[in-house]
């Protein structure tokens, strides 16, 4: 590919500006819903939002475009803002030769999508804040992610240069990577094959891929920074299942310790950090995403099923609490994320510092303090961000404690920490409620309660629930926002059905199925391409990017063609729909050999490929004690099933021709429709689908 290149001179040292009165300006987005659009509507920089009058204005006064996206709790965004976008200087230059458009990514995750795949093919590394120039027809032809004052300055005054020298250059280089982004995914990837299923030994290949690459004395993925990447544990998980590889379930426990020890989890207050700057998942960049804590929420409750680790389940309990004292709206929706800075500093409502910690933990201050790393001068810069580095076993017999004894001790701390905590300024709430992310939500929630079975986290689910049911889905069509009228992308759909089917599977709630069945039913009709056997980011309604993607690779929110495999062959066993599962199927079989020579970008895919790869069970429970059976089976990690249960008999699929056997609870585990003998004893069951 041809590519134009552009030389650019970065001067790191950023010169600091004063502060404009924040009134002094206002542009166009003052009038968005987006709190991240709104936290720029008194730059000096005339910023528009994503749309035609926009698109429009680039056309009709020739100028370049620049697409700047980022998201409300993104630390670096904050960064740029205050270093660039405030300084009149810079706005200056960006107002005369640049039409200016923000773009908050979780409000246009397509926008988002297209421009950073561009900046991949450009070879440059991706993040945000993303900004990309575009030719005035969209195009792009130069982009980045952060740059200081300066440099930043240098590369604007070098794009215009270009863009009035050079045209027929950016022009050409524009078209080739638009033409990239054009191309099928099925020719770039080479995406072919009619077999899902994997042999033993292209499993055990996958798995050896991905263990060359653990940590052992961290956990995770040896890489910094480190992300949690649910779905690459979850793979872990579902091998250890299949295979009893002691040493996956061994860094599996290992990784879900390390991560709820380390400073990305919040010891205070539950949940998680988007990710860890370090290899020691000790400090993170401190904003909290739900789309993360919701996928975390299913991760620890399944190493819940199957180590019984109580730090697993302490882990869901906070964090749970953390969704419902923090995230959660009125009308049983949960907001995006909290912000990483407060007053103007990142990390300072979670950090600590020594005298703070002991005061606050008085004659447990030396327990306290060596529980949580708490040094006098600070283990990050000058501050305390609070992880656990000694065994708690070690630290019960150097104090002296029994172990209820220590959990009581670091309960009440973590009781006065928030009281105490809940004084400070706190950091900015994203108010935004993004359908996907709330189908992420139910699924961690739904999940959370099969696990332990808490009563209270099933009323978090069931409110989740009839929220989306209600206040989403109108007219057969799923809306990502409760207060707009904007079509969901297949991220919204493939989260929202897959929640639905889980809901199901743990409330044995049939109208949430019926749903998912027409949710799928609007995917088909509006997202789907026939010619590559596979769905569109976007529905056939939204046609105004100058390219249509399609997610392949799984990332921190596993790709939505994956889930939605996942979702053809779940839903399609509880329907009795041949067809259904032959298309999920035929999906996976496409990624069959990415699966194996890179498990870690395709850790989704690879779950679902182990799911099916063998036996796949059906069980269905009839009779009164329905909901009892179905709560103690669905304590037991069993991922390779789908389960059902009515109390009263039904005609509905799976439950025909099948009854409660002398009016005792039933329970049937079948094989692709052909079905053992019944049982009325869970113990029978279990063995059965062993």
């Amino acid at each position: 590919m041809k590519q134009f290149s552009i030389i650019f001179i970065f001067i790191l040292g950023c010169q600091s500006t004063k502060n404009q009165d924040m009134h002094e300006y206002t542009n166009d987005l003052i009038n968005s819903t987006s709190p991240y659009l709104l936290q720029h509507a008194h730059n000096p920089v005339n910023w528009q939002e994503w749309g035609t009058e926009a698109l429009e204005q680039a056309k009709k006064e020739d100028k370049p475009i620049l697409v700047s996206i980022g998201y409300s709790s993104c630390h670096w965004c904050h960064v740029m803002e205050k270093e660039s976008f405030e300084d009149t200087a810079v706005a200056r230059i960006m107002n005369e030769h640049f039409i200016n458009i923000k773009v908050d990514r979780e409000e246009r995750p397509d926008v988002d999508q297209v421009y950073m795949d561009a900046v991949h093919a450009m070879g440059l590394q991706g993040g945000w804040p993303l900004n990309v120039f575009l030719t005035p027809d969209q195009k792009p032809f130069y982009g980045g992610t952060y740059f200081p004052k300066q440099g930043w300055i240098n590369l604007l005054t070098s794009i215009n240069e270009a863009f009035e020298k050079n045209r027929e250059k950016i022009n050409e280089s524009a078209e080739a990577f638009t033409q990239n982004l054009q191309a099928k995914e099925s020719e770039k990837y080479k995406l072919e094959g009619n077999d899902h299923t994997l042999s033993g030994e292209e499993i055990n290949t996958a798995f050896n891929t991905l263990e060359k690459k653990f940590d052992r004395v961290d956990g995770g993925i040896k890489k910094s920074p480190k992300f949690p990447m649910p779905s690459v544990w979850q793979f872990l998980a579902t091998y250890y299942h299949q295979t009893k590889n002691e040493d996956a379930l061994n860094h599996l426990e290992f990784t879900l310790e390390k991560i709820a020890n380390g400073g990305i989890y919040d010891h205070v207050g539950g949940g998680f950090a988007r990710y860890s700057t370090d290899e020691e998942w000790h400090v993170p960049h401190f904003e909290k995403m739900l789309y993360d804590n919701g996928q975390l929420l299913s991760l620890y409750a399944n190493g819940y099923k199957l180590t019984k680790n109580p730090k697993f389940k302490q882990t869901i309990v906070e964090t749970v609490e953390w969704l419902k004292r923090e995230m959660l709206d009125d009308s049983g929706g949960f907001y995006s994320a909290l912000d990483a800075d407060s007053e103007g500093e990142e990390g300072k409502f979670y950090v600590w510092s020594y005298d703070e910690i002991t005061k606050l933990a008085g004659a447990d201050s030396t327990l306290i303090t060596t529980y949580y790393d708490v040094q006098e001068k600070g283990n990050w810069e000058g501050k305390n961000a609070l992880r656990v580095v000694k065994d708690e076993k070690e630290l019960m017999n150097e104090f002296g404690l029994s172990e209820d004894q220590f959990n009581q001790k670091i309960s009440a701390f973590k009781e006065v920490a928030l009281a105490k905590r809940e004084e400070r300024v706190r950091p900015g709430l994203d108010h935004k409620i993004i359908a996907g992310w709330n189908g992420l939500a139910l699924s961690g929630l739904s999940d959370a309660y099969q696990a332990l079975q808490d009563s209270s986290i099933l009323e978090l689910a069931q409110k989740n629930a009839t929220f989306i049911k209600t206040q989403l889905i109108k007219d057969g069509k799923l809306n990502r926002f409760p207060d707009k009228n904007m079509e969901g992308f297949m991220e919204d759909y493939a989260t929202v059905i897959q929640s639905f089917i889980k809901y199901y599977e743990t409330t044995l709630d049939r109208e949430y199925l019926e749903i998912a069945k027409n949710l799928t039913q609007r995917v088909e009709e509006g997202f789907y391409d026939e010619s590559e056997n596979l769905y569109y980011f976007t529905s056939d309604e939204n046609s105004e990017l100058i390219a249509r993607k399609k997610e392949l690779f799984d990332n921190v929110i596993p790709s939505s063609n994956s889930i939605m495999a996942w979702n053809l062959i779940h839903l399609g066993t509880h329907l009795y729909n041949d067809e259904m599962i032959k298309k999920g199927k035929s999906i996976l079989a496409q990624v069959k050999d990415l699966i194996v020579t890179e498990p870690e970008y395709l850790s989704n895919w690879g779950m679902l490929a182990l799911e099916v790869s063998n036996t796949f069970a059906e069980v269905i429970v009839i009779g009164p004690k329905a909901k009892e059976y179905v709560n103690e089976i669905n304590q037991q990690f069993f991922p390779a099933k789908i389960i059902s249960g009515t109390i009263q008999e039904s005609n509905q699929p799976p439950f025909q021709l099948k009854s409660a056997m002398n009016g005792e609870t039933t329970i049937y585990v079948c094989y692709d429709k052909s079905c053992k003998r019944p049982v009325t004893s869970i113990v029978e069951a279990l063995e059965q689908m062993d």
